[in-house]
């Protein structure tokens, strides 16, 4: 049974950080993913936990503006907890309560005469599909999700009389007095009704801005910093830039679009930035395109709404179901390890690799991520059951930064020892050698340009029992071959001719193939004709590191691989078999 401990001071640090197999869609979300084996108080505890951590990000984020983890993170964290709730029929009335903040020092707290919503978050592409298929007799219209903080505004007869905060959606921070200097809100509208409710989002303006290169890198933290300031200078207020998104209260008789125009006449960019839409092909080419594209803001994803909504009387301080929205892709991300497998190379390299629970990262799946080294796994001490900080490094490759949620207690991993794997071991198939004595095999074909040998069929000729040396495949026949399950008379043929082929290849590739390290041409053969192996394994370091660009160590090397008893082996078998001394390279 594995315990999870959530030490605080670990998670704020390790998700303030920045930001080996991807895979297409489908999402994540589609997923199964098992329940963890808790009793009823273990659960209990880690969801209080974690509701904790969650509250913290939410205090920070919507008091003080600051965003102590990327989206990717946030919204993992919050699926996990919501998962964990699902297993364990735990109550969710904490699910929406990171809407319940107030952002901002509170000096006056006024009601919003029509509450702001928040949004529903779709979590992956087949999610908004699905949304968006429920609503095909809608009209849908999308918008890019402006990062930067939400404001309602009040107008009456024309003149700007009130600027709120979002707040707690149901009432938020007195704004007017900053709101009287920024040049981006109006102080009036012509040809208005008596009253005019208008809600968007102040964002820090930033020319061509584009949000895969530019991330947010801190623009709605300062726009609430501004916002907090008792005295905005008309220097900083021209900073602010306005997005209005809605005109919740505008007459019944004006469609959609109809008030789009509107807003264009009172100097609002939104149809600039409004588009319909009927499709998840649509959606997704609007929002690859805002995230790709130059925009005079930083942005976090997209909003699709419905033209027709309840009236807004009936609004809740909750996401309704008549909008949504899908956050650009992430690049950081919480992940479950399942397991860790230790890869080796042919080198004898031993590459960690963590088996993840499948998280989406940058619109791709990825289920696992190579550690890099047996020192950096041992480092990081990465075990079963961890929650991990994953990342896009380099905006391409999975990468691991750190364990967030440590399991306890700690799996026990059976770790290959480092001693026992160098560039000469596992000539022979022996216990412990399978994946480097294949990754061996794999690296011969592929450098004898061996058509149609892979690793699929070195696997397959391994389970014979009949390959104990690198070099048994040279006497399979074609009637071996066919014996083998799966494998018919034309790829019996196709192999056994690659087989075939190898023996043309020149002692120079056939030696690069075993795994000698690289050496200038002139070392191998003289007048055109190879050496023989004789004499390259009566050849001293010293006499090595007599040709141009073989230095001390590598010359050591090339010594240690001439005088290894495997190694010679292998080459008698190919001096007796395969080569015909003196015969000139090809």
């Amino acid at each position: 049974m594995i315990h999870f401990r959530f030490p605080l001071a670990l998670l704020v640090l390790g998700l303030s950080l920045l930001g080996l197999y991807l895979f297409p869609q489908p999402s994540a979300a589609n997923e199964t993913i098992s329940c963890p084996d808790w009793s009823p108080s273990e659960a209990q505890q880690a969801l209080a936990q974690l509701q904790a951590q969650l509250d913290g990000w939410d205090e920070a984020y919507y008091s003080q503006g600051k965003r102590l983890v990327s989206d990717g993170v946030y919204d993992a964290a919050q699926r996990r907890k919501n998962h964990w709730q699902r297993c364990f029929d735990s109550g969710s009335e904490n699910a929406a309560q990171h809407h319940e903040k107030i952002a901002g020092p509170l000096s006056q707290v006024v009601s919003h005469p029509i509450v702001q919503t928040g949004l529903t978050k779709a979590d992956s592409r087949q999610a908004l599909s699905r949304w968006l298929e429920d609503r095909q007799d809608q009209t849908l219209w999308i918008q890019p999700k402006v990062d930067g903080v939400a404001v309602t505004l009040i107008y009456e007869n024309g003149n700007l009389i009130r600027a709120i905060s979002r707040g707690n959606g149901r009432e938020g921070q007195d704004w007017s007095q900053q709101a009287s200097v920024i040049a981006a809100i109006p102080r009036q509208l012509s040809d208005a009704p008596g009253q005019v409710i208008l809600q968007g989002e102040l964002y820090l303006r930033r020319s061509g801005h584009v949000q895969k290169r530019d991330g947010t890198a801190g623009a709605r933290a300062d726009v609430i910093g501004l916002m907090a300031r008792q005295q905005l200078t008309e220097e900083n207020g021209d900073r602010i830039g306005l997005f209005v998104w809605d005109w919740p209260n505008a007459p019944g008789n004006k469609t959609f679009s109809k008030r789009l125009e509107h807003l264009t006449g009172w100097g609002f960019d939104t149809r600039d930035y409004t588009f319909p839409v009927k499709d998840i092909v649509t959606v997704a080419k609007w929002r690859q395109h805002w995230y790709r594209q130059a925009l005079p803001f930083a942005t976090d994803g997209i909003v699709v709404r419905q033209a027709k909504r309840p009236p807004p009387a009936a609004w809740q301080a909750k996401p309704p179901d008549w909008a949504i929205a899908w956050k650009h892709p992430a690049s950081q991300s919480l992940a479950l390890v399942n397991g860790i497998d230790f890869s080796i190379g042919r080198t004898g390299r031993i590459t960690p690799v963590a088996r993840l629970s499948p998280i989406e990262l940058d619109d791709r799946i990825v289920r696992r991520v190579s550690l890099g080294s047996l020192d950096r796994w041992q480092e990081l001490d990465v075990r079963p059951g961890d929650q991990v900080m994953i990342e896009l490094a380099g905006l391409t490759i999975p990468h691991l930064t750190s364990v967030v949620l440590s399991a306890e207690p700690r799996v026990n991993l059976n770790v290959p020892q480092a001693r026992n794997y160098h560039e000469l071991s596992c000539l022979e198939l022996i216990d412990g050698c399978q994946q480097q004595f294949l990754a061996r095999l794999v690296w011969i074909s592929k450098t004898l340009d061996m058509n149609g040998i892979g690793e699929g069929a070195w696997r397959k000729l391994l389970k014979t029992n009949q390959l104990n040396t690198l070099l048994d495949w040279l006497t399979f026949s074609q009637s071996t071959l066919r014996a083998l399950p799966g494998v018919g008379v034309r790829r019996a043929q196709q192999w056994h001719a690659a087989f075939q082929s190898s023996r043309t290849q020149s002692p120079a590739l056939w030696l690069k193939a075993l795994g000698m390290p690289t050496v200038p041409q002139d070392a191998l053969f003289e007048n055109d004709n190879f050496v023989g192996i004789a004499a390259l394994e009566q050849r001293s370091k010293t006499q090595w590191q007599a040709w141009e660009g073989i230095g001390s160590s590598k010359a050591t090397e090339l010594a240690a691989f001439f005088q290894d008893p495997c190694v010679h082996a292998l080459l008698q078998r190919l001096d007796n078999d395969v080569w015909v001394l003196g015969e000139p390279a090809t």
